[in-house]
């Protein structure tokens, strides 16, 4: 019998090569994410594939499992040894090699297997590993089967079963970058740089611009695990910084990033300008909606009000559900109300049918982003931008709170502006207009500034945002009112970027 996994152990020593260790907290919402070899070790990984079968059996679906690996130094050893235990466990492997989170799930389809398991840290630093995990395609794991996962492993209640397989599905990457561009050559002639970080997404995203018509310009698109420049995060404004310059010294129509396992992309227009993600989804939905009357679009909290405001998009019938934060919650809100398209604002988007199978895929999204500019050939990506109402909004901030606290921070906050509404108590001079509560708290006043803090799924943070459609001014001043009601609280700390 294989061990019950512990929290923690020594490296280099008897116990941590002749035991499993898995910490508890790299169990997310909709993920899981550790440090490697602080927070799990090999073994401990071995204890998540049996775990991960365990669960597909209790959930009654054919042990048969999609897996692949991002490009870090480590994610390959990180993938065998999940194989070992879904083996362990009785699962059929199909081994699709290097790949984007994407391409995983194009495999669930692909392949006609059922479930997936994708090695891959997404966008987190160097050092940190995870698994992304799905049984229903196109939707991923949420809290209810990352919490059965957790019991499981943390338990050691494995299900062991014979007839365990490994199948290794050779030159998958090329199947995938044919459906993609299995369409049309764009008629514009578009000069597009292409930004990786040189993170996975460096081996596909170029080859698959060109392939629809695109002049590709590479900016980081050599593969090094060391990410020598900046973090493959499009969200990142140091990678954002590095496409801008691209973009001013090539002359480029647009700049396109895309994050370590390739299911996010960000944008910079031909001035240098960098869009946050919330907005290009109002530029994506606009476009869609013209074709696609009465449409359905999930956003994320962290958003933009513009998707329930813009009179573009009302004339057009189009309609806005904000609900969580988080890729799996956004793609199971989007198959559940068959909406087109699910947009957040760290750069997941979710096309679904006829755009796409409802999962997140940064070259999806960018492909989406290529034609909307080949269906406008006399607008720019800056005059796009233009047309939507002005707003001021903030980058997403992270000041530090640790995992086991970050939680119960995010609900004394939302207490405290709570009691603000129900003493009609003054924010920024104006009284509390809304509070949405579906995912920490999104206060909102009355011109429609409004200001977000809530709980990151899968690292040590909050995340705040702030957005007013009134001024820059006024913007600053909901952050200083937010960081006020933050401050209250001793367990947080430094921010990795504010205004």
């Amino acid at each position: 019998m294989f061990p019950k996994p512990v929290p923690q152990l020594t490296p280099n020593t008897y116990a941590y090569e002749t035991q499993p260790m898995v910490k508890p907290t790299g169990f997310r919402e909709y993920d899981a994410r550790w440090l490697f070899e602080k927070e799990i070790n090999l073994m401990g990984v071995q204890a998540l594939g049996l775990g991960i079968g365990t669960l597909l059996h209790d959930m009654g679906v054919s042990p048969e499992i999609v897996t692949g690996h991002d490009y870090r130094a480590y994610s390959a050893s990180i993938k065998h040894a999940l194989t070992t235990g879904l083996m362990a466990a009785g699962c059929k492997v199909h081994d699709i090699g290097l790949a984007l989170s994407p391409m995983a799930y194009f495999a669930q389809f692909a392949l006609d297997v059922p479930a997936v398991a994708m090695v891959t840290a997404s966008h987190n630093d160097n050092g940190w590993t995870g698994v992304k995990i799905g049984a229903q395609r196109p939707v991923t794991f949420g809290p209810d089967e990352m919490s059965a996962l957790k019991e499981i492993v943390l338990a050691g209640k494995f299900r062991y079963a014979d007839g365990g397989a490994y199948r290794f599905v050779a030159d998958f990457p090329a199947r995938y970058m044919a459906d993609l561009t299995d369409r049309p050559k764009i008629a514009r002639k578009l000069k597009v740089v292409a930004a990786c970080g040189n993170g996975t997404a460096g081996a596909f995203a170029p080859q698959v611009l060109a392939k629809l018509g695109c002049e590709v310009i590479p900016l980081d698109t050599e593969l090094d695990y060391n990410f020598p420049r900046y973090n493959p995060n499009p969200e990142d404004l140091k990678m954002l910084h590095a496409i801008a310059d691209k973009v001013r010294e090539t002359g480029a129509d647009i700049g396109l990033g895309f994050d370590g396992d390739g299911d996010r992309c960000g944008v910079v227009d031909e001035t240098g300008e960098e869009i946050f993600a919330d907005k290009i989804g109002v530029m994506l939905a606009r476009d869609l909606s013209k074709l696609h009357l009465g449409a359905t679009f999930v956003v994320d909290v962290k958003s933009t009000g513009l998707f329930s405001t813009d009179p573009v998009l009302i004339e057009r019938g189009a309609k806005a559900d904000y609900w969580k934060t988080g890729h799996s919650y956004i793609k199971r809100r989007v198959t559940d109300l068959k909406a087109l398209a699910g947009f957040e604002k760290s750069g997941h988007f979710f096309f679904n049918a006829p755009v796409g199978r409802g999962y997140d895929d940064g070259l999806v999204t960018a492909i989406q982003i290529i034609e909307m500019l080949d269906r406008n050939p006399q607008k720019s990506m800056s005059a796009l931008y233009a047309d939507l109402p002005k707003t001021w909004g903030s980058p997403t901030m992270s000041p530090h709170c640790a995992d086991e606290i970050k939680y119960d921070v995010v609900e004394r906050v939302l207490a405290r502006f709570k009691a603000m509404q129900d003493k009609a108590e003054l924010i920024i001079g104006q009284k509390i207009r809304d509070l949405v509560t579906v995912n920490g708290v999104r206060v909102t006043v009355e011109d429609g500034t409004w200001g977000l803090v809530r709980a990151s799924s899968n690292k040590p943070e909050l995340v705040v945002v702030v957005e007013s459609p009134v001024s820059e001014a006024r913007m600053r001043e909901m952050f200083a009112a937010v960081d006020k009601v933050l401050r209250e609280n001793p367990e947080v700390g430094a921010y990795n970027q504010t205004l």
